[in-house]
C-alpha cells in the first residue's frame, strides 16, 4: 500500500499547493523555453521542494506537454518514471547527504558532460539536502555551473540555504532562487479533506484541524500524520484520536488555564500542572499552545480570526475575549516568550511551566490613564458621590463604590495647558559678598537655579556644600563616600562658577571640588544611598507624578499605583 504522502504527491505546476510563485515562474520558462541552468529551492522541509523539481524534469521531458501552459501530461511513461522515481537516463536524484564529497562532485561533473538519451530530452540532475555538500563539492560544481552543457539542468534543494551561503557564497550568483512557503493550516486541512473524500473514508473537521497545525505548515507531513492517525483503529478519524495519537493537549485544558488567569486564581495552578503531569503532556508543546490560545484571544480582540483551532476551542476562546484586556494579554505573551527557551531546554520542565502559569495569574492589570482622568473629571464636577477604590488589580472597567470623596487639588495651568512652559526660577537677589554663611543660607536657591539649567548640575550641587570661601575661591566639599559627584562637579567647574557668580558682587568665581567628611557646625552631607532598581524606579515615578499634577491627583484619588 502506498503512502497518502506519495499517492498523493503533486504531478503538475497547478498541483503545488501555497506555492504559486513558483509554479507561475517554472512554468512559464518550460513555455517559453527560457529555462535555467540551474535553481536553488529553499525552504522548509514537506512543502514541496523535491516535488517541484520532479514536475520540472517531467515538463522538460514529457511527450505531450502542453504547449501554452508548459504543464506535464503526467501520464506518459517519462513522466510516470519521473514521478515515481524509476530509474532513468535523463532525470538524476542524489542525496547530498550521503554524496557530499569532492569525488561525488567530479562523478556528478563528468556524467553531465553526456547528452541526454534524445535531441529533444534534458538532462536534469536534482540534488537534494544541498546544504550538506562539503566546500570542496562545490568548487568542483562550479566550472560547470559557469558554463553548462546544453540542455543540462541542475536543481539543489535546501531546507538551509545560508550554509551553502557560508561555504560557497559563488554558487548562489550562477542560481535561480526561489523561496517556498509554508503552508497555512487552513489551506492544509482543505487539502486532507480532499484526500479523505478521495479515500471515502469518515474524518471530523476538528480533527482535521487538529492535524494541520501539528503539521507546522508542511503538507508532507500533514499527509504522513493522517496515515497514522487513519491505521490507529476503526472507525472516522475523530479529534479525540488524534490528540491520543500525537499526544496533544485537550481543549478543556487550555479552557481552564484562561479561566485561571482570567480570575487570578492562583491556587488553581497546581491541580492544572498535575492533571498535566498524570495525561503525559508535552511540557514544550502545553506552552506552545497556549501561546496560541493567548494569540487567537488577542486576534478576536483586534478584530482578526484565527486558523487552526477547532470549534470547540474557538467557543472556549469567545467566552473569555471581554475578561482579558488587549494589554494584558500582550504582556502574557511577551512573558511566554522570554521563557519558551527556557522551559524546552530546562533540566525541569514542570517548574518552569508552573512558574510561566504563576507569573501569569499574578500579572498586574491595567488601567487606562484615559479613564483614569475621566473619572477624575466626574468626581471634580460633583458628577458621582465619591471616588472608586481600584488598586493596581483592578479591571479595565472599574466599578465605582461609594465612599466619602476626597478633596482633590485644583489642577496647575501647566497641567491644563500642556504647551505652557514652566513657571521661570525667580531672579537672584542683589550681588552680595562671597562669604561661607552668605552661601550656605542661598545654597537651596542655588541648587534650584542650577537644576532648571542643567538636572544634572543641579543634582550634583544638591549633594556637596560650601566648605570655604577665599577671595572669589569657593570651595566646595562632597562627601567621601560619593567621589563620583567630586568627579562630576570636576567637569562641570565653570558651570558651578557661573551660576555661584550670580549671587556674587565680585568676579569671576573660581570653584575648587574637594572629596571629604564635613566640618564642624556645619550640617552634615549624608551618603547617598546605594542605587537600586526600586528606588530608581520610585524616582523615576516621582518626577513623573512632579511634572503632571493632574495625574498625581488620580493616582491620590484613586488609590492607584504607577508602575511604569
Amino acid at each position: 500500500m502506498i503512502a497518502l504522502a506519495r499517492q498523493y504527491r503533486p504531478k503538475k505546476f497547478a498541483d503545488l499547493l501555497g506555492q504559486d510563485h513558483v509554479a507561475a515562474a517554472l512554468r512559464g520558462a518550460v513555455a517559453q523555453g527560457r529555462v535555467a541552468h540551474g535553481y536553488l529551492f529553499a525552504g522548509p522541509r514537506g512543502v514541496g521542494k523535491t516535488t517541484a523539481a520532479r514536475i520540472l524534469a517531467m515538463a522538460l521531458n514529457c511527450e505531450r506537454r502542453a504547449p501554452d501552459s508548459g504543464e506535464p501530461c503526467g501520464e506518459c511513461e517519462s513522466c510516470r518514471r519521473v514521478w515515481t522515481g524509476q530509474a532513468n537516463l535523463d532525470v538524476v536524484e542524489l542525496d547530498a547527504a550521503s554524496n557530499r564529497g569532492v569525488d561525488d562532485a567530479r562523478d556528478l561533473r563528468e556524467r553531465a558532460m553526456y547528452a541526454a538519451s534524445a535531441e529533444h530530452r534534458h538532462k536534469v540532475y536534482i540534488v537534494d539536502e544541498a546544504h550538506m555538500l562539503t566546500r570542496e563539492a562545490w568548487n568542483a560544481l562550479l566550472k560547470i555551473l559557469e558554463e553548462p552543457p546544453p540542455r543540462v539542468v541542475f536543481v539543489f534543494a535546501t531546507t538551509e540555504p545560508q550554509k551553502i551561503a557560508q561555504s560557497a557564497s559563488p554558487i548562489l550568483s550562477r542560481l535561480q532562487r526561489f523561496d517556498f512557503r509554508r503552508i497555512g493550516p487552513h489551506a492544509i486541512a482543505a487539502r486532507l479533506r480532499q484526500v479523505v473524500d478521495a479515500e471515502a473514508f469518515a474524518a471530523d473537521d476538528d480533527a482535521l484541524q487538529l492535524i494541520a497545525r501539528h503539521a507546522d505548515g508542511g503538507m508532507r507531513d500533514g499527509l504522513s500524520l493522517l496515515d497514522q492517525v487513519r491505521s490507529f483503529g476503526e472507525g472516522p478519524v475523530s479529534a479525540e484520536r488524534v490528540r491520543e495519537v500525537l499526544g496533544l493537549i485537550e481543549d478543556e485544558r487550555y479552557g481552564e488555564l484562561l479561566r485561571l488567569v482570567a480570575e487570578r486564581d492562583v491556587r488553581g495552578v497546581f491541580p492544572l500542572i498535575d492533571r498535566l503531569a498524570e495525561a503525559g503532556a508535552d511540557w514544550g508543546e502545553f506552552v506552545a499552545g497556549a501561546a496560541e490560545v493567548l494569540r487567537a484571544v488577542l486576534l478576536l480582540q483586534l478584530g482578526g480570526e484565527p486558523e487552526g483551532l477547532t470549534a470547540a476551542l474557538r467557543d472556549l476562546v469567545r467566552e473569555y475575549v471581554p475578561r482579558l484586556p488587549v494589554g494584558d494579554v500582550v504582556r502574557m505573551l511577551s512573558i511566554q516568550a522570554g521563557l519558551e527557551t527556557q522551559v524546552r531546554h530546562s533540566g525541569n520542565p514542570r517548574l518552569a511551566v508552573e512558574l510561566l502559569l504563576l507569573r501569569w495569574a499574578l500579572a498586574d492589570r491595567t488601567v487606562e490613564l484615559g479613564l483614569v482622568l475621566e473619572v477624575l473629571g466626574k468626581l471634580e464636577r460633583g458628577a458621582v458621590s465619591g471616588p472608586p477604590r481600584t488598586s493596581r488589580t483592578a479591571p479595565s472597567a472599574p466599578q465605582l463604590r461609594d465612599s466619602a470623596p476626597a478633596p482633590l487639588p485644583p489642577p496647575a495651568a501647566s497641567a491644563i495647558d500642556p504647551n505652557r512652559a514652566s513657571p521661570p526660577v525667580a531672579a537672584p537677589p542683589d550681588p552680595g559678598p562671597l562669604t561661607v554663611e552668605r552661601l550656605r543660607a542661598l545654597w537651596p536657591d542655588i541648587v534650584a537655579r542650577a537644576r532648571s539649567e542643567s538636572p544634572m548640575l543641579g543634582t550634583l550641587l544638591a549633594e556637596s556644600e560650601v566648605r570655604g570661601v577665599k577671595g572669589t575661591l569657593v570651595t566646595l566639599a562632597v562627601h567621601e563616600s560619593a567621589p563620583g559627584h567630586a568627579s562630576g562637579l570636576e567637569h562641570k567647574r565653570d558651570a558651578v562658577a557661573k551660576v555661584i557668580g550670580l549671587y556674587a558682587e565680585r568676579g569671576p568665581v573660581r570653584v575648587e571640588v574637594q572629596v571629604a567628611g564635613p566640618t564642624a557646625g556645619a550640617a552634615a552631607v549624608a551618603p547617598p544611598a546605594r542605587l537600586t532598581e526600586a528606588t530608581a524606579n520610585a524616582e523615576r515615578l516621582k518626577v513623573l507624578r512632579g511634572k503632571d499634577p493632574t495625574l498625581s491627583a488620580a493616582v491620590d484619588a484613586l488609590d492607584l499605583e504607577l508602575l511604569e
